[in-house]
């Protein structure tokens, strides 16, 4: 009885971590969407390049506590170049998500679409990792498949391809949760995973900001404005620091969540970020979403659910492991 009350207790205290990261992710989403927006419609006119280069220097830092407590002697690895892949990766979603704010996408819009990652990661799994295909992860991709299309809204706000933007980030960010699969499969430990992740983002960052600022004048505005480095003044740096705040706040917050439940039964609650981001958005900018997000992003939702339902079925375990 005092186990199963524990157990209870445990995915209890996962899912109170995880809402709490998804609150967190609400607010660097906002500030994400402040920070690049040109001065004359009261933003900052950050380059969304540079904006992501200082938000995750700043995370790092604020997250050496995080990486001394698990240990730099987990850096020791047999696959070094798959870690620099997947860091990388990631990064360029990063960026890739964060010049979808750059270039207009409503905050609704985008953490809605950012939720169609599960689907992907259901695609890669297949393709790269051999997983089979069940009828739950088919129902599941063509649900959230069907939501995306009503949150995109192409045709009815004016949007069109720029909604494929978060689409694109989701992608990336999927392929780095495939590449944690197939890392896993090799017999990387978790503590491997998370530490050469932490560590390799700020680089990574770094050589996408060189990169981008190396070929301004063939990519979109809004990607690489001005100096690669340049730092907002007054209330738009306080404002850049607390998005770094957020962003290694949101990692504790994760890691504490899946320290104490499994991470198939904390997916749900993540989910929720969805709403609270263009709630937030809401309050705090003006974006009313349209119509369509509210049965757009319940099918999103529902899907990814669904799926990890349908997952923990086939291989019941308990909620904290």
């Amino acid at each position: 009885m005092n186990q199963i009350s524990s157990t209870r207790n445990a995915a209890a205290t996962g899912a109170f971590f995880m809402l709490a990261a998804s609150l967190v992710f609400a607010g660097s989403n906002t500030l994400q969407s402040i920070l690049p927006t040109p001065a004359e419609y009261g933003g900052f006119g950050m380059s969304s390049t540079g904006m992501a280069f200082w938000q995750y220097l700043i995370a790092s830092i604020l997250a050496l506590p995080l990486i001394l407590r698990i240990g730099v002697s987990n850096l020791r690895t047999s696959h070094p170049l798959a870690h620099e892949v997947r860091a990388f990766v990631s990064a360029l979603g990063v960026h890739v998500f964060v010049y979808g704010f750059a270039s207009g996408v409503p905050v609704w819009q985008m953490v809605t679409l950012l939720a169609t990652g599960p689907l992907f990661v259901i695609v890669g799994s297949v393709l790269f990792l051999g997983e089979k295909v069940s009828v739950a992860r088919i129902a599941a991709g063509l649900l959230g498949f069907v939501g995306a299309i009503f949150v995109s809204g192409v045709g009815t706000d004016g949007l069109g391809l720029q909604a494929l933007i978060p689409v694109v980030a989701a992608a990336l960010w999927a392929t780095t949760d495939v590449l944690t699969k197939h890392l896993s499969l090799k017999g990387e430990s978790p503590q491997t995973l998370t530490v050469s992740l932490l560590v390799l983002m700020t680089p990574n960052h770094l050589a996408i900001l060189l990169l981008v600022n190396a070929f301004a004048g063939v990519l979109p505005a809004g990607v690489a404005t001005g100096f690669p480095f340049a730092l907002p003044d007054g209330t738009g740096l306080w404002l850049l620091l607390l998005l770094g705040a957020l962003t290694a706040g949101a990692q504790y917050l994760l890691a504490f969540a899946y320290r104490s439940a499994d991470a198939t039964y904390l997916q749900p609650f993540s989910d929720v970020k969805v709403f609270l981001g263009g709630l937030v958005a809401w309050i705090a900018l003006g974006q009313v979403p349209t119509v369509w997000f509210w049965p757009g992003a319940l099918l999103i939702v529902a899907a990814s659910a669904f799926i990890f339902w349908a997952e923990r079925q086939d291989s019941p375990r308990l909620a904290a492991a």
